[in-house]
């Protein structure tokens, strides 16, 4: 990560970052009521999916084989928990994170709200699988959980 005070720019290759409060960014979904609240933590793992995606392929282009244990390093190092990836014999992807910024910054909530760690999930998973993923958040510590919990899989042919 390379920090510039002259431009006033973060960056890591040519991803620009920004650092923001946590309650700033999730604000925003607190502030919305349903269904809106729910389409735009949708979009927001969309959109992470697509440029976080631009990262993962970095990652992955300059070491496969530590992949998973870049993508962990470079989440704590960008402030997004603790990341721990197993694997199911299943072939499922699943990833446990302490101390999301996310549910942190949300506050208590009654669904999950880590919608940009499910979308960064998503990227991960399409280089570990070599195809499409899925993935979802299954448990988080916005709704009471000591961790939140993401699973990731192969995504579906479509008909």
């Amino acid at each position: 990560m390379n920090a510039d005070p002259t431009r006033g720019e973060l960056r890591e290759g040519d991803a620009r970052y920004l650092l923001i409060r946590d309650d700033s960014l999730m604000g925003i979904f607190q502030r919305l009521a349903e269904p809106a609240r729910s389409e735009a933590l949708r979009a927001f793992a969309g959109s992470v999916a697509q440029s976080g995606g631009r990262s993962a392929a970095r990652y992955a282009a300059e070491d496969l084989e530590g992949f998973l244990g870049t993508v962990a390093a470079k989440a704590a190092q960008l402030g997004w928990g603790a990341w721990r990836f197993s694997r199911e014999s299943s072939g499922e992807l699943l990833l446990e994170v302490q101390n999301s910024p996310f549910a942190h910054g949300y506050g208590p909530s009654a669904a999950p709200v880590c919608a940009a760690i499910e979308g960064m999930l998503r990227a991960v998973g399409a280089h570990v699988f070599g195809a499409p993923a899925e993935a979802e958040e299954r448990t988080c510590e916005a709704t009471g959980e000591p961790v939140c919990r993401f699973v990731a899989r192969r995504g579906r042919t479509p008909p």
